[in-house]
């Protein structure tokens, strides 16, 4: 009743002018009316409340149903062409490899785990361009089908599409902060190892019956007819070069100058045996054969009659320990002076930023004219990641050469990418007021 007397008599102030109450009238308490309209009053205060209040409701619910849409829009594209990129590098992967592996006969089960493994490599630079691309066809997709024009009438700017597109920024920045300092060196190790495990048991193992098996770069040649059960390999045959053998083993200049061009040994024994397999260095044991030394087409060979001979060999075990940078933890690139290990730090710095600095140019670069094609800008998409990737390897290399000082790095192209994203924004945030006062 007090209330009720208050706001009668006038005494009651409206604390929020935002409600934008209406006027109270009848503020005489006198008759029986007076109490009703107070009531009628307070009923109609309350209703313009909530009025206002459902309405800022709806406008956050309609901010957030936008944000998801934008948010499903570019993720399920990125995940589209990222995969179609990966695709397309895994069929580049799968032919050197399957060279490789030809090259040096390595078993099949070899072959999966260097493409699988090597793949992996390439994710930190799939990963960025897939998302710039992906944030390039998503937005162009709306602006195309005036999707986006209807999101700025209800207050949707450029600006807001930093909120969703961010948060799936920050995810993708993470996933590459993961691959680039554990995952991918680690990956690289793994298949260092593969690669030279497989190398070693294909050139240090036992000879295969029918199949022929070279050592020294194509200087020797190996070739048995068949193996028995005990190991003895039978009607052996051994090609040499000599000359490409003499400059292998790097011996004098004397040595190899007294070798005639062309000069070779042919070696052919009943039975052979191979001792010291899997090591680098071996010795074949031939019995009841002959040795033929001369050059081809001419006839003063040296033939020579033997029951037993020793043939030494030193196999090459391919690549020795890990020791790029590119194989080394994150923790070794930290502590290293090197400069080859500081740009390959500074590189996996780089590789988050580079999709951080593309999502900054994205927004503003994918704007579409009304009657301009929904593909209009990937071309221009396509030529700022090559200049941009393009810097950050001539980047690297100067680094590396010191060409230029470690502070200045990889940085330079970081910042000369997001001022020019930046740029573009604020461009397209003042011809914003310019398009509205032309219509």
């Amino acid at each position: 009743m007090w209330l009720a007397l208050r706001v009668a008599t006038g005494g009651f102030t409206r604390r929020s002018a935002s409600l934008k109450l209406p006027p109270f009238e009848n503020r005489s308490c006198n008759s029986s009316g007076g109490l009703d309209s107070v009531v009628v009053y307070l009923k109609r205060a309350a209703l313009t409340a909530n009025d206002r209040s459902g309405r800022n409701t709806a406008e956050d619910s309609a901010l957030r149903i936008l944000d998801r849409y934008i948010f499903r829009e570019v993720a399920v594209t990125w995940v589209a062409v990222t995969f179609v990129l990966l695709v397309i590098l895994l069929a580049n992967q799968l032919a050197r490899v399957l060279s490789q592996a030809a090259a040096n006969n390595f078993p099949r089960g070899v072959v999966l785990s260097l493409i699988g493994l090597t793949s992996a490599g390439y994710l930190t630079l799939i990963v960025p361009i897939g998302f710039f691309l992906a944030i390039m066809l998503a937005l162009g997709r709306l602006y195309h089908e005036s999707e986006m024009t209807a999101m700025q009438s209800c207050g949707f700017g450029p600006a807001c599409l930093y909120k969703p597109i961010g948060m799936l920024g920050l995810l993708v920045a993470a996933l590459l902060v993961w691959l680039s300092f554990w995952a991918i060196p680690d990956a690289m190790r793994r298949a260092h190892e593969i690669r030279a495990t497989a190398y070693r048991d294909a050139q240090l193992g036992m000879l295969e019956p029918g199949r022929f098996r070279t050592f020294a770069n194509g200087a020797i040649v190996f070739y048995a007819e068949r193996v028995d059960e005990l190991g003895i390999l039978h009607n052996v045959h051994v090609f040499v070069d000599r000359a490409a053998r003499a400059r292998q083993a790097q011996e004098p200049g004397a040595a190899v100058e007294s070798l005639q061009e062309g000069e070779v040994e042919v070696w052919v024994a009943r039975r052979a045996e191979q001792r010291g397999a899997g090591q680098p260095r071996q010795l074949f044991v031939m019995y009841d054969g002959e040795m033929y030394q001369g050059v081809p087409g001419r006839a003063d060979f040296r033939i020579m009659t033997f029951s037993e001979a020793g043939f030494p060999i030193s196999v090459d075990e391919g690549v020795t320990t890990a020791s790029k940078a590119e194989m080394k933890s994150s923790r070794e690139l930290w502590i290293s002076t090197d400069l080859r290990d500081r740009a390959e730090l500074q590189w996996r710095i780089s590789t988050p930023l580079i999709a951080l600095v593309l999502m900054v140019v994205a927004v503003p670069l994918a704007r579409l004219h009304p009657r301009q094609g929904r593909f209009g800008k990937i071309g221009v998409a396509i030529l700022v990641y090559f200049l941009y990737s393009e810097l950050l390897a001539a980047s690297r290399a100067w680094l590396e050469s010191a060409v230029i000082p470690e502070y200045v790095g990889l940085w330079w192209v970081h910042v000369l990418a997001l001022g020019a994203g930046l740029w573009l924004l604020a461009r397209e945030h003042m011809a914003a007021p310019l398009l509205r006062k032309r219509r």
